[in-house]
C-alpha cells in the first residue's frame, strides 16, 4: 500500500481533494518528499533492510498530515476589512515536509550508537555560530541541512 492524497484526507477527517486540483498535487508533491526523505536518510545510515510497508505509509502519511496542518512558520495571519478583521493562529512549521525523531526510530533509521559512531568534526561545526539551530531551535537558518553547507545568512560568501 502506498500513501494516497485521500488517505491523507481520511487522516485529516476532511473531504479529499477534487483530482487533478492544486490541492490534491500539493499533497502528492508532499507524499513524495516524505519518501525521498526517507530513502536519503536510508542510503546516509547504510541500511539494505527493507522497510516495513505499514510503518512506511504511517510515517509518510503522518509527515505530510502535519505539513498540511502547519504548512509554513507563520504564527499568526489577520486580515481586516474597514472595521472587520479575522485571525488565525497556526502552531510555529518547519514549511516543509519533515520527519520526527521518534518516526525515524520507528522506521529503524536512527543513527548507530557507540565508539564506532563518533563525529570528530561534529555536526555543529559545520553550523554558522548564528543559525537558528545552534540557539536551540529544531530547524537550520543557514542553511547546511539543504546543501551540507551554508547557504544562507551570508554563509555562500
Amino acid at each position: 500500500m502506498t500513501v494516497t492524497p485521500d488517505m491523507v484526507a481520511v487522516a485529516l477527517g476532511v473531504a479529499a481533494p477534487e483530482p487533478d486540483s492544486i490541492t490534491e498535487k500539493q499533497w502528492q508533491l508532499w507524499i513524495s518528499d516524505a519518501g525521498m526523505l526517507i530513502e536519503n536518510r536510508k542510503a546516509l545510515v547504510g541500511s539494505s533492510d527493507p522497510i516495513d510497508e505499514a510503518k512506511l505509509d504511517y510515517v509518510i502519511r503522518e509527515a505530510v498530515v502535519a505539513q498540511v496542518k502547519r504548512p509554513d512558520d507563520a504564527t499568526q495571519v489577520t486580515i481586516s476589512v474597514d472595521d472587520a478583521s479575522s485571525s488565525k493562529t497556526f502552531r510555529s512549521g518547519t514549511g516543509r515536509v519533515t520527519i520526527r525523531d521518534d518516526w525515524w526510530t520507528l522506521l529503524g533509521l536512527t543513527e548507530p550508537d557507540g565508539a564506532y559512531s563518533i563525529d570528530l568534526l561534529g555536526s555543529s561545526s559545520y553550523h554558522l555560530p548564528w543559525c537558528s539551530l545552534m540557539m536551540g531551535a529544531q530547524f537550520c537558518s543557514c542553511g547546511v541541512d539543504i546543501a551540507g553547507r551554508p547557504i544562507y545568512e551570508n554563509g555562500g560568501l
